[in-house]
């Protein structure tokens, strides 16, 4: 036999190339992504790319059972991480093996492997979980509405943690595979393609599939008794809408909205370019509440929505949002105005369409009817801070400033601009400041005044500013320089566009027991 003799200095080495990392290279993940509005949502260490949950609900009790697999890549040397949950959870398995896991704070999930787990690496965890998602409160609300016959989890920002557990920001997109067992007679609406169908035992099995990234807060469920209608577009894409069978007198006006979806979209691939999804639709379940929520693919209506007859222009906003907020997302909650300005803008030029009013005549109307003493102007729509984050200035200031880059760039360059900016950015995220560099590269033109003026400024533009940006209240056929030349007293009476009232009744799109009722 040969022996080997190692001396010190070479045993030394060879132990170094045998141990990767020490134990003091791998540190937890942290708690929050680093949102600016809301610092512990979503987690850090790690990205997801695929869900795969299979639940079980009953109505009766609300009772949610659920084994949640989660796909995902480290992103740094990890010893724990954590995952957005407020569910009560009874095992968890990292790579396969048992990890141990805790909780604090509100919503946090701390999971700490059997063995620390290397940059880069692939990642599988599988959580078992179990709970009444209506018995659950974090920070003082709930984003799991009980309704007569089921349950729905739509809200804006977080609804995750009520059913699934998850990084739960939109930064950390992923595709989602969606299976549900409701008893039979029961129907369980989710997002994306429904891939099959089954019952068994007196159980009805239904799973769906959304295969392209999605955040967590536009995954939704809605478990109840539903009116189904289905059919394709002309692109072959299938439509799904679905209507709670106890609407009452809402019910006629719902249907007669959102079965105009395929339309809507028809048109809106016009304005932002290809429907970047794999199906549409939407639904109204019986819920008290009355906002509306952009759910990709499949938008979440309240009833109230149509308590005053049939609406379209909700189904535009929440259509909009198909590409600005679902395809293209926040990189941070305070840039909210890349959705939300776009969406409302997006309802002024379904007016335009209609011959209800242009958007130019909706802009004037905005900025002639709030005084400069009117809150409102206080609010940035840039970065309106989290208490103002569904405030009405970011829906009509932030149109208004969509308006004020049309006048100065033309139509042109501002419609090249709206069908553009999905594609650069499709199933990512950006920032407002990633607009509005978009804008000028695009236009040509230094365009970092007019925003800061319409988006960043907490007092209403001055006049002479209003008029130079083609903004005022203009009598038939007056020039902007007239506009500004003329004195106040001079000033026409502004005329309320007809489809104002229409606009102005989705003003409760995004209302929710966190922020109030915007």
């Amino acid at each position: 036999m040969h022996r080997r003799i190692i001396v010190p200095s070479a045993l030394a080495a060879s132990l170094l190339l045998a141990i990767p990392a020490s134990a003091a290279d791998f540190t937890p993940g942290a708690p929050g992504i680093g949102d600016s509005y809301y610092p512990t949502s979503g987690n850090g260490g790690y990205d997801v790319s695929h869900y795969d949950l299979r639940l079980t609900y009953q109505p009766a009790t609300d009772l949610l059972e659920g084994t949640a697999t989660i796909v995902a890549t480290t992103k740094q040397n990890l010893s724990r991480f954590n995952l957005d949950l407020g569910l009560k959870v009874s095992e968890v398995r990292v790579n396969g093996r048992v990890a141990t896991f805790a909780t604090s704070g509100s919503h946090e999930l701390e999971v700490t492997p059997a063995a620390p787990l290397e940059k880069n690496k692939a990642l599988s965890i599988v959580v078992r979980y179990a709970g009444k998602p209506s018995e659950v409160k974090i920070d003082g609300w709930t984003a799991w509405a009980r309704t007569p016959d089921g349950g729905v989890a739509a809200q804006e920002p977080d609804s995750a943690a009520w059913w699934f557990p998850s990084n739960d920001h939109p930064l950390d997109k992923a595709t989602f595979d969606v299976s549900v067992s409701v008893p039979d007679g029961t129907q369980a609406i989710s997002n994306g393609v429904l891939q099959s169908q089954s019952s068994r035992l007196g159980w009805t099995r239904f799973n769906w599939r959304s295969n392209k990234p999605q955040a967590t807060y536009l995954a939704t469920l809605a478990v109840g008794k539903f009116d189904i209608t289905t059919d394709r577009t002309a692109n072959g894409l299938p439509v799904l809408n679905a209507y709670s069978k106890d609407l009452g007198d809402n019910d006629g006006a719902a249907r007669a909205s959102i079965e105009r979806t395929t339309e809507v979209a028809e048109w809106l691939e016009g304005v932002f370019g290809p429907y970047p999804f794999n199906a549409l639709g939407g639904y109204v379940p019986n819920v008290t509440s009355g906002f509306a929520l952009e759910t990709q693919t499949r938008p979440f209506y309240s009833p109230r929505q149509f308590a005053n007859g049939a609406n379209v222009s909700v189904v535009v906003h929440e259509l909009a949002h198909q590409w600005y907020g679902d395809s293209v997302s926040v990189r941070d909650w305070k840039d909210i105005w890349v959705n939300e300005g776009f969406a409302r803008y997006s309802q002024w030029l379904w007016s335009e369409k209609e011959g209800e009013g242009t958007a130019q005549e909706l802009a004037d109307y905005v900025y002639a009817t709030r005084t400069a003493e009117d809150p409102f102007w206080t609010v940035k729509p840039g970065d309106p801070g989290a208490e103002n984050q569904f405030h009405i200035a970011v829906y009509d200031r932030g149109a208004l400033a969509l308006q004020a880059l049309r006048n100065e760039i033309g139509d042109e360059d501002f419609f090249a601009i709206l069908k553009g900016w999905p594609q650069r950015f499709a199933y990512g995220n950006a920032r407002v400041a990633d607009f509005v560099r978009y804008a000028e590269k695009v236009s040509g033109k230094p365009l970092a005044e007019l925003f800061d003026t319409w988006l960043y400024e907490p007092s209403k533009p001055a006049a002479s500013t209003a008029a130079a940006a083609g903004l005022s209240a203009p009598a038939a056929g007056t020039s902007p320089s007239a506009r500004a030349a003329a004195p106040r007293a001079a000033q026409p009476k502004p005329v309320q566009p007809k489809s104002w009232k229409k606009i102005a009744a989705t003003n409760t799109v995004h209302e929710s027991e966190r922020h109030g009722d915007h």
